[in-house]
C-alpha cells in the first residue's frame, strides 16, 4: 500500500510538532497507520488530505506549497491532533466516489466538495463549511444569464467534470463540453473553444482578481443552487475524525478563526455566512 499511495505527488502544507507519546497508537508496522484521539490515520505523523489542484481560492499551489481556505481549516484539524497536514492531488472523481479514502490514499477529502445525497452513499461529510453559489464567466458583451439563455442562443457552454455545476447545467438542458479541471476550463474559455463557463462563485471570482481575465471576461449570471461545501472521511470508517472535523468547524465559526480565514483567502464574508 505504502509504494501505491507514494506515486501521487504529495506536497506537505504546514510543519506542525508531531506528538508521537501516548496519545498515539500504532495500528500497523512501522510507520504505516495509527489513532490519534480515536481518529485513524493512514500514515503516521501527519493528517493525510485528498484534493484536486487547482482550485483557488480554495486549495492552490504557492512557492512549491498546497494553500487555501480548505487547507486552513484542516490545518485546524491537524492542529487539534497534534500532527502537520500532508496534501495529495487526486482526480475529482476519485475524490467524490469515495475511492480515495477506502484506498488508503488520505484521511480526510477537502476539494471544494459540495454535500449531495448521491455522494453521502460514499462518503460521511462534516457539518456544513461553505455555502456556495455558481457563476457564468463569458466573454465581455456575450448576454445569457441563465443556462436557459445559453441553449436558447446556441452558446457553446463549458464546464468542470463531475461538478455539481455541470450537473445543473445538464438539468437545465445543456450540454456542456466537460474539462479535467478549473484550469483547464478557463483556458477553453480563453482559447474560444466554448463561450460562457459555469463554475463556483468564488473561484470565478479569484480569477478576475486577474487584470488580465477581467479585461476580457465577466461574470453574466449568478446561479444560486443552495449548495453547501463540506469535508469527508471514509464511509462508516472513521468517526471519531468525523467529530474533530465538525468541533474546528464548529468551534472556528464561534471564536472568529473562521470569518478571519473567509476574509484571508475569498474576500468580505456576507451577513450569515458563518452561522453554525
Amino acid at each position: 500500500m505504502s509504494s501505491f499511495r507514494l506515486s501521487y505527488r504529495r506536497i506537505a502544507v504546514m510543519s506542525l510538532p508531531v506528538v508521537l507519546a501516548a496519545s498515539l497508537t500504532a495500528c500497523g508496522s512501522g510507520d504505516e497507520g495509527a489513532t490519534v484521539k480515536g481518529a485513524k490515520l493512514v500514515k503516521a505523523g501527519q493528517l493525510t488530505t485528498c484534493t484536486h489542484l487547482p482550485y483557488a481560492p480554495f486549495q492552490s499551489e504557492q512557492d512549491g506549497k498546497v494553500v487555501g481556505f480548505d487547507v486552513s481549516m484542516v490545518d485546524l484539524v491537524a492542529g487539534d491532533l497534534g500532527l502537520k497536514q500532508v496534501v495529495v492531488d487526486k482526480s475529482f472523481e476519485t475524490i467524490k466516489t469515495g475511492a480515495d479514502l477506502n484506498a488508503g490514499v488520505c484521511d480526510v477529502a477537502a476539494a471544494g466538495m459540495t454535500i449531495t445525497d448521491e455522494r453521502k452513499k460514499n462518503l460521511d461529510f462534516s457539518v456544513p463549511y461553505f455555502d456556495a453559489t455558481q457563476a457564468l464567466l463569458a466573454r465581455k458583451g456575450v448576454k445569457a444569464a441563465t443556462v436557459e439563455d445559453i441553449v436558447a442562443q446556441k452558446l457553446k457552454l463549458g464546464s468542470q467534470s463531475s461538478t455539481t455545476g455541470e450537473d445543473f447545467a445538464r438539468e437545465h438542458g445543456a450540454d456542456p463540453q466537460s474539462f479535467e479541471s478549473s484550469d483547464a476550463e478557463l483556458n477553453g474559455l480563453r482559447t474560444g473553444q466554448v463561450d460562457v463557463i459555469v463554475q463556483d462563485y468564488p473561484v470565478v471570482q479569484n480569477w478576475l482578481k486577474d487584470p488580465a481575465n477581467a479585461g476580457k471576461f465577466e461574470i453574466v449570471g449568478n446561479l444560486d443552487t443552495g449548495e453547501q461545501y463540506g469535508f469527508a472521511v471514509k464511509k462508516g470508517g472513521n468517526p471519531e475524525l468525523l467529530k474533530l472535523i465538525d468541533k474546528a468547524i464548529t468551534d472556528a465559526k464561534a471564536d472568529g478563526t473562521y470569518k478571519k480565514l473567509y476574509e484571508q483567502w475569498i474576500g468580505p464574508m456576507p451577513n450569515g455566512a458563518d452561522a453554525s
